[in-house]
């Protein structure tokens, strides 16, 4: 997402939770607490230094919190626990697929061959439901045909 000239202004207001999508703290979710000019921004989260961060770095959430502009650390974290930040992004669909990605960015070379042949068990018995629901499909419609011939069994 974009951030200039009237976003900017939204930024400020709302307080935003971003995701730093560049650098040394990729991956971890800050807070805007103010926005220092158009292409840089005060960031905090309870486990890092505040520090300033350029837009570019940065991918906006949906997530807002109710804070003042440059919050004390503990005011920070406790409006950030009272928002249910973490909460809200594992549920978010975007947070879900990060999980995942790490999740599966972690396993080793045993864990992605069994995960292997679970999705080959797992297709061989959806072939095999999908197998009966045609056959069952085709039957019942050979008979109704030939009750529309007359021909009765």
């Amino acid at each position: 997402m974009e951030i200039r000239g009237k976003a900017v202004q939204e930024v400020r207001r709302d307080r935003r939770v971003a995701l730093v999508n560049y650098g040394k703290e990729y991956g971890k979710l800050v807070v805007i607490v103010d926005v220092i000019d158009q292409n840089r921004a005060l960031v905090d989260a309870p486990d890092m230094v505040r520090s300033q961060m350029n837009f570019k770095r940065l991918s906006l959430t949906d997530i807002k919190i109710d804070i003042k502009r440059v919050p004390k650390k503990n005011t920070l974290i406790a409006a950030m626990e009272a928002a249910d930040v973490k909460g809200k992004w594992e549920k978010s669909s975007w947070g879900r697929k990060l999980i995942v990605q790490k999740r599966r960015a972690s396993l080793n070379d045993f864990d992605r061959f069994k995960l292997m042949l679970a999705k080959i068990k797992r297709a061989g018995v959806v072939r095999q439901e999908l197998a009966k629901l045609k056959i069952n499909c085709c039957l019942s419609s050979i008979v109704s045909g030939f009750y529309d011939f007359g021909v009765g069994f």
